[in-house]
């Protein structure tokens, strides 16, 4: 059983442990301090908002280019909701649709209901705890016509930095277009380009640390997928899965997050937690050189850290991927 929420961002710094650490967001939950966890959640959640927003125009205008207006959305599925500051969204770009968010997280779906009820959305937002890919109704030719188990149909199903925490990759793409009615729409945001935010030479060690934390991120990424249950290699063309799932009118496309120098607060804290996530393994997966850089970078009362510094920035990408039933 893979209890998973999904990535405030992509393969970024701190989001990997090494093989046999738990990963990211594919989390024992037991073991979590949900206190300190679920805020950093929302926070980072937060600041990708702004792309969050320009993904969900788009995928109203790619309904509205096959007839279906918003209002035309009645359920949607919110796979791996994570706090809902997603799942908020949908329900804001949906005014007609009863939004669903799916997690294994009890907690998160908690913050999920708060957020949907200070909104003023919590007639139309439910919750439901189920993980991946026990939750889902299996996808064989023996299951033909079988919807998701549990979670019903819907027009849209989102999910956001999560499928990648599943071993077979490509089943559960299938799985979850089974729960999709005719004319409805998969959305799965899975890839993009690595964070930066620092000048390539920022005064600090030895210049091109970052594409040093990038190698490393991708090094623990694959033993992450590697000691996943039912782990199987695909090619990660996520739209040619969602082709193979028998959905049609795939498509890609990318959304940019540019937080220019100097950062505001929400910034700062956001850049921080990425990079605490990696202290504590950077002795071994980076030098000691490296990581006496990244104890500096995360030093609030150095001038030369992340909270101080007048340079840093967010700058990164996140792709998403759709196709139609």
């Amino acid at each position: 059983m893979t209890q998973v929420h999904p990535h405030p961002h992509a393969r970024q710094p701190g989001d990997q442990p090494p093989a046999g650490q738990p990963h990211g967001h594919a989390h024992h939950h037991a073991d979590l301090d949900w206190a300190t966890e679920g805020p950093r959640l929302v926070r980072e959640a937060e600041v990708y908002q702004p792309v969050t927003e320009q993904v969900l125009d788009w995928l109203r205008d790619q309904l509205a280019a096959t007839g279906r207006q918003p209002g035309a959305v009645r359920r949607v599925l919110d796979i791996g909701s994570g706090p809902g500051v997603a799942t908020c969204l949908l329900a804001e770009a949906f005014p007609e649709a009863e939004v669903v968010a799916v997690d294994a997280a009890q907690p998160l779906l908690d913050l999920t209901a708060e957020r949907a009820a200070r909104r003023g959305l919590g007639g139309r937002v439910s919750t439901l705890l189920a993980d991946l890919p026990d939750g889902v109704a299996g996808a064989g030719p023996e299951e033909a016509g079988r919807v998701v188990a549990g979670i019903g149909e819907a027009d849209l199903v989102w999910s956001r930095k999560v499928l990648h925490h599943v071993g077979d990759q490509g089943d559960i793409v299938r799985r979850l277009a089974r729960a999709l009615r005719p004319g409805g729409l998969m959305a799965l945001t899975e890839g993009g380009l690595p964070l930066r935010f620092l000048p390539r030479d920022f005064g600090l060690g030895r210049p091109g640390l970052q594409a040093r934390l990038t190698t490393a991120t991708e090094d623990r990424f694959d033993g992450m997928r590697a000691g996943l249950p039912g782990s199987t290699r695909v090619v990660e063309d996520w739209a040619g899965l969602l082709t193979e799932a028998g959905l049609r009118e795939a498509a890609s496309r990318s959304f940019l997050l540019d937080l220019p120098a100097p950062l505001g607060a929400d910034g700062r804290a956001y850049l921080a937690s990425a990079l605490s996530r990696f202290q504590e393994h950077a002795p071994e997966l980076l030098g000691v050189e490296d990581a006496a850089v990244l104890d500096q970078l995360l030093d609030p009362e150095n001038p030369e850290g992340i909270a101080r510094r007048p340079d840093a920035f967010v700058l990164t990408a996140e792709t998403v991927h759709t196709a139609r039933a």
